[in-house]
């Protein structure tokens, strides 16, 4: 089975500043990958690099076995790659529906499923995108990237600053979504601890280079490399 996203020796970064050096990893249909690393280590970068919109310095990109190197941000996501960034990125002079039917496309990810895996924006579906709360527009943000039914989806801090209870029933939805539905998608968190038990493999940048990659379970168990690369004082993050 080919793999749905293949970086080789990629380095890329914003203007003359080289932000990541060499950068190789494959990502299997099915699968999901968590993207760790502390502060300003080039984990946003990477995600920015994947979707087009940081200068390649060289290196190429394959997704689901065609080579997107050259690809405008517009074309990669009409090929199939959803992004969720920082900034959300959600109209807010929209309503919730129409925030969602602006950019949905045909497949599984359809009104009726994205309401049944976020409740509050069915019963916020009237409701503008400035009326809704930090967690709501997070919601809304992961629920637009499922419209376009994409087969990679891309995750940057979804949980990031955000209420404990919103952050787990993103978790919720995200485990659904990555285990059930078994969706190819990448997420970039800051915790390890919340993000390991969702996926299959990780990678931990330092530098802009990747500095580990394993399986998500083992490194789980690994206190050292935790300890040493990410500052986790834990045992264990599982």
């Amino acid at each position: 089975m080919a793999d749905v996203l293949k970086l080789e020796s990629v380095s890329a970064g914003y203007g003359e500043a080289v932000v990541l050096n060499g950068v190789s990893f494959t990502l299997q249909p099915g699968t999901a990958l968590a993207l760790l690393g502390r502060n300003g280590v080039g984990k946003t970068t990477l995600i920015n690099t994947i979707i087009g919109l940081t200068r390649m310095r060289s290196g190429a990109i394959h997704f689901d076995g065609c080579d997107v190197t050259r690809q405008r941000p517009d074309e990669r996501a009409r090929g199939g790659i959803g992004w969720v960034p920082q900034e959300r990125n959600i109209f807010k002079s929209l309503t919730v529906e129409e925030n969602l039917t602006a950019i949905m496309r045909p497949g599984k990810w359809g009104l009726e499923e994205i309401y049944a895996m976020f409740p509050r924006l069915a019963e916020r579906k009237r409701n503008m995108g400035n009326q809704l709360s930090g967690g709501e527009q997070q919601m809304l943000a992961i629920a637009r990237a499922l419209a376009t039914n994409p087969r990679l989806l891309l995750l940057d801090e979804p949980l990031e600053g955000l209420a404990p209870i919103i952050v787990d029933e993103l978790l919720a939805a995200l485990r659904k979504v990555v285990r059930e539905e078994k969706m190819s998608a990448i997420i970039v968190e800051q915790s390890a601890r919340k993000i390991l038990p969702l996926t299959d493999h990780a990678i931990i940048l330092e530098r802009g280079s990747v500095a580990y990659e394993g399986v998500s379970a083992d490194l789980a168990q690994d206190a050292e490399t935790l300890a040493r690369l990410l500052g986790v004082a834990e045992k264990s993050a599982a």
